[in-house]
């Protein structure tokens, strides 16, 4: 039973790169940078977030967006797991403000409920289960640009000034630092497409260095300004039972939610996982524009949460790869499933 507990464990994906993220947290909070440092911080924190948007503009294909639209109702029930059931999710977690959790708290948790989804960790554990994969990809791609325009308006419409650090000028900042940028990446995108897939693994590291960089910069803001004194052990653990909860409900509703709609289980597959699903990658930088000093607290959450849903995600996907059904449309042999995405074989690779 022992041996059997530690195969399990070890199975576990735990990411190294969230052990990066929080590593770089760690220092943050003991060696934050401050004066002048931390007016360079800034400003190469806004260049990095613009260097991310743009980027993500740049890889996204706007055809095979396109041709996945032919799968609307799929498509659909991802965007109403991920902008809708889990907002209304993280409105009802208000009840649990100040018993359980603290106002900064519950902004980062609400503003979990509000990030898009995955794209690369959908797809994997997608592949991996049997699923149908290409509508994983294109519901995952459609998240993602949703995201882009419904996150921010949905922060403003749902945190507001009085919850945590949410500002006014926000929507500004949001478009000049997101919005220009992924719209200037699709503008160009076919001039760059070639360079991009070249040097994609190079790519990779920059984009994870500018997230990591991201992080520094806002986790060193909030120990200016002293919002760790706000947090307590208490307070943490009933953060993590609350998303614990979150998830639970969310991989239920989005799979037996698309049996009642009458999907079919490759179907099912790719809607449980993108549509239960929050984006690391996106939400981090749209975190540090929408709140500033207070966005240590606000990506939290989303830091816990993505450890939860990747470490969950992988063994249901090969609890699901174990009960297979024949192949039909959509679905992939198992020898197939690592030549469609790469990160199949690595479920804990970061996910936008």
């Amino acid at each position: 039973m022992h041996l059997r507990r530690r195969r399990l464990l070890a199975r576990l994906p735990v990411d190294p790169y969230v052990v990066a993220l929080l590593g770089t947290a760690g220092l943050a909070a003991v060696l934050p940078a401050r004066g002048p440092a931390a007016t360079v911080a800034d400003g190469a924190s806004t260049a990095a977030v613009a260097l991310l948007f743009f980027l993500y503009g740049a890889r996204l294909s706007t055809r095979e967006a396109l041709d996945g639209l032919r799968h609307w109702r799929l498509h659909l029930t991802v965007l109403v797991c991920t902008f809708l059931l889990f907002p209304l999710l993280g409105l009802a977690a208000r009840a649990l403000v100040p018993a359980l959790l603290t106002p900064p708290l519950y902004s980062g948790l609400l503003f979990l409920c509000l990030v898009p989804s995955t794209i690369q960790s959908s797809i994997a554990f997608t592949s991996i289960a049997r699923g149908n994969v290409p509508a994983a990809i294109c519901a995952g791609s459609f998240s993602s640009l949703a995201g882009i325009l419904l996150t921010p308006v949905l922060a403003a419409a749902l945190l507001g000034s009085g919850t945590g650090g949410f500002r006014a000028d926000s929507l500004l900042r949001i478009v000049l630092q997101l919005l220009l940028p992924f719209l200037l990446g699709q503008l160009l995108r076919r001039w760059t497409a070639g360079f991009l897939v070249r040097n994609k693994q190079v790519l990779g590291h920059v984009d994870r260095g500018s997230i990591l960089l991201v992080v520094y910069a806002a986790f060193s803001a909030g120990t200016a300004a002293g919002i760790w004194h706000r947090v307590s052990l208490p307070h943490l653990g009933a953060l993590l039972a609350v998303e614990v909860a979150l998830l639970a409900v969310m991989l239920l509703v989005s799979w037996y939610g698309a049996g009642r709609l009458g999907f079919g289980r490759a179907d099912r597959i790719a809607i449980q996982f993108a549509g239960s699903k929050k984006s690391l990658a996106a939400g981090l930088p749209m975190a540090s524009v929408l709140f500033g000093a207070q966005a240590g607290l606000a990506v939290l959450p989303l830091m816990l949460f993505h450890q939860m849903q990747l470490m969950v995600c992988a063994v249901l996907a090969r609890h699901r790869a174990a009960r297979p059904e024949p192949t039909g449309r959509g679905e992939l042999p198992a020898d197939r499933v690592a030549e469609v995405s790469p990160t199949a074989r690595h479920p804990s690779a970061q996910a936008r």
